[in-house]
């Protein structure tokens, strides 16, 4: 088995998407996205990470891009340990040392099957031990909240595969909600838009590039337009047409309203004391997918509640689970996926 040079403790947000890498003391060394290249014909990783990104829909019969994390939790237990020891590797580089402690992100209501892959495929990378802590919890404390105090915080932290809405108070999650809503989805909505209204087949990269360029979700938010290149259904021969905003909003609204009435039912099961916190403090928007244009505007609204979207919304989880490291020392080693409280 290979040992981490740092003995450093360290954090990972194993996102659907992105998987990001904390070391303690050093910040976030590594974020690549959640793909492995592999060779069908003797098993073998050809690549992880970006270089793995930019083969999908690109190779050769014998070679495949997968994903193996699907809707925030592992779909192919074997190829996510092999690549977390690859990116594991990147950010610490090799060497006979004693192995950290890793704190690994979970989707908040991830099942009791679904924890303990996390952990094993942790464990199996070359972890000495793995504590889990829920995504929104880190998001909050990734982004500057200060959560040890009896005030009632709303996160929304949607990421590639789940969008995970928390009311947070005294250091511990008090209403969640986790849906399998996401970036990903986000992106074959607009997949299957374009497929029914021009009859024109484009890939998962020419969708996300179409949704971070001109997509968005709130009416005059933003008014663009852009050419689609892809493989016609009836010709069967490459074509181009033009899309515009409107045309993207429209393919959005279904996943996009999804996310708003999830938010709204946690707010309809949050104690009135916290809800008037809330109100005060307004919600924060943390992940990737909190970027698309005029989300924030959309739940705002809906729901009548200032709507902010975090400076490091993307790092945000990364970098709670890193700082929750200091607690490590606290954590009750017997119970490796229980749950964190930062409370004395």
């Amino acid at each position: 088995m290979w040992f981490w040079r740092s003995s450093n403790d360290i954090g990972i947000d194993l996102g659907t998407a992105t998987v990001l890498v904390y070391v303690k003391g050093k910040g976030i060394l590594l974020k690549e996205p959640s793909v492995v290249a592999i060779n069908k014909s003797n098993n073998k990783i050809l690549a992880v990470g970006e270089e793995a990104r930019k083969m999908i829909g690109r190779t050769p019969g014998n070679i495949v891009a997968v994903r193996p994390l699907r809707d925030g939790v592992i779909s192919d237990y074997d190829v996510t340990e092999k690549m977390l020891k690859e990116f594991i590797k990147k950010a610490c580089g090799k060497g006979r040392v004693i192995a950290p402690n890793v704190m690994v992100c979970v989707p908040s209501q991830a099942t009791e099957v679904e924890k303990r892959a996390v952990i094993d495929a942790t464990m199996n990378s070359g972890a000495k031990k793995v504590h889990l802590i829920e995504e929104p919890l880190a998001a909050a404390i990734g982004a500057g909240l200060d959560i040890t105090k009896p005030n009632g915080h709303m996160i929304v932290d949607i990421g590639g595969g789940t969008t995970d809405i928390a009311v947070i108070s005294l250091g511990g999650v008090v209403i969640r909600e986790s849906i399998k809503i996401a970036g990903d989805k986000f992106d074959e909505a607009i997949i299957r838009y374009v497929r029914n209204k021009y009859k024109i087949l484009i890939g998962e990269k020419t969708a996300e590039d179409l949704k971070v360029s001109v997509g968005s979700v709130f009416k005059g938010s933003r008014n663009l337009s852009t050419s689609i290149k892809g493989r016609n259904l009836i010709t069967g021969l490459p074509d181009e047409k033009i899309i515009a905003t409107e045309e993207l909003r429209e393919a959005l609204l279904e996943p996009v309203s999804i996310i708003v009435e999830g938010v709204k039912t946690v707010l309809e099961k949050t104690p009135p004391e916290l809800s008037a916190d809330i109100i005060e403090r307004g919600i924060l928007m943390t992940g990737g997918g909190s970027l698309l244009d005029g989300l924030d505007k959309l739940i705002e609204f809906n729901t009548g509640i200032n709507v902010n979207i975090a400076n490091n919304s993307i790092e945000a989880v990364a970098l709670g689970t890193g700082q929750v490291l200091t607690y490590i020392g606290k954590l009750d080693s017997k119970n490796i996926n229980g749950e964190i409280s930062l409370i004395d």
